[in-house]
């Protein structure tokens, strides 16, 4: 019985040593996070380094698409639409890949992300964007290649970024932060929405706050979206706490036939079940 535990114990532990990181890696892993504007950029890579090499032109060929990094695709997410030029990239998470020059350089977003470099077979009905940019030499030999977000003096846009050796390529790009912005002032100087109102009166009724206020949030919730018979339940439940028996009845009716209508059976339940209690 000795022999057979300490063999389970040794398997254990060699299992939980090889899966164990021994040793640093070579082209180690680097996630940038930005918020530029009201848009989140994250930007998920791995860094490989020089090493005396020359690199663009020889480690990384000129003309042939690059994973842009080492190992895994370097992968892209954008949280808004962001503008490369006349080109809008969706929102979503993409595989960044360039395919350098001497005299331009291609910046590709792909939207299968989940390669292990480049892909076996280049789809071009996958790629979502495609721009380009003129390299310039870098002020000072950079080591270790760096993908940055430059330009953050502007809410409304900035620069891709990529340096390494004696080279640095920079994309412009915009984001839609007047757009949002005028959105979101928009949606509040209309005042609350109709969800907005039913759960500040769900918050209230949950918590036992002021349930006269709940019922004036609930009937205005109620009165903006009148289809809505989950709001009529929390009225509902609302008039019952105040003592309003009647009117609890009233709204559990109108909320019982919305539910039976659109055949929401839990609601229709919970419905006839406080109007037979409320009956009483």
């Amino acid at each position: 019985m000795k022999q057979v535990i300490t063999t389970a114990i040794l398997a254990i532990g060699f299992g939980t040593l090889s899966q164990a990181q021994l040793a640093p890696q070579p082209s180690p892993f680097s996630k940038t996070e930005q918020t530029v504007g009201l848009t989140n950029l994250t930007i998920e890579y791995s860094r490989p380094s020089k090493k005396n090499r020359v690199i663009f032109g020889d480690v990384v060929p000129f003309g042939e698409v690059w994973r842009t990094g080492a190992n895994e695709n370097t992968k892209f997410t954008n949280s808004d639409p962001v503008i490369f030029g006349k080109d809008t990239l969706k929102p979503g998470t993409y595989a960044l890949y360039t395919k350098p020059g001497k005299e331009s350089w291609d910046l590709i977003f792909y939207t299968d992300a989940s390669n292990w470099g480049t892909p076996e077979s280049w789809d071009d009905k996958k790629v979502a964007l495609k721009t380009s940019a003129k390299p310039t030499a870098a002020k000072e030999t950079v080591e270790t290649f760096t993908i940055s977000i430059d330009g953050l003096q502007s809410v409304n846009g900035g620069t891709l970024t990529l340096k390494w050796d004696q080279t640095a390529v920079a994309f412009p790009f915009a984001v839609p932060t007047d757009a949002k912005v005028m959105a979101n002032i928009n949606k509040t100087m209309a005042g609350p929405s109709a969800n907005d109102y039913f759960g500040a009166a769900n918050y209230y009724l949950e918590n036992k706050k002021d349930l006269k206020k709940a019922l004036e949030w609930a009937t205005k919730a109620s009165d903006m979206n009148p289809e809505a018979f989950w709001i009529l339940r929390t009225k509902s439940l609302i008039q019952a706490e105040l003592g309003d028996k009647k009117g609890a009845i009233e709204s559990a009716k109108k909320g019982l036939a919305l539910s039976e209508k659109t055949k929401y059976d839990n609601y229709t339940k919970m419905f006839n079940d406080s109007i037979k209690e409320w009956s009483k």
